[in-house]
């Protein structure tokens, strides 16, 4: 039991925390090269 709060407890501050970021209008989560399309044409795999 103590397991299954401790999972709760951990889920409900991340999910916290996610709503936090969005409150504060912080920049959003993004890849480290701009999307997958720039890495495929970087690598001259794009048609």
């Amino acid at each position: 039991m103590t397991t299954v709060v401790l999972a709760l407890v951990v889920f409900v501050l991340a999910v916290a925390g996610l709503a936090l970021g969005v409150l504060l209008g912080r920049k959003p989560i993004s890849g480290s090269c701009g999307g997958c399309m720039n890495c495929l044409v970087r690598r001259g795999r794009h048609d």
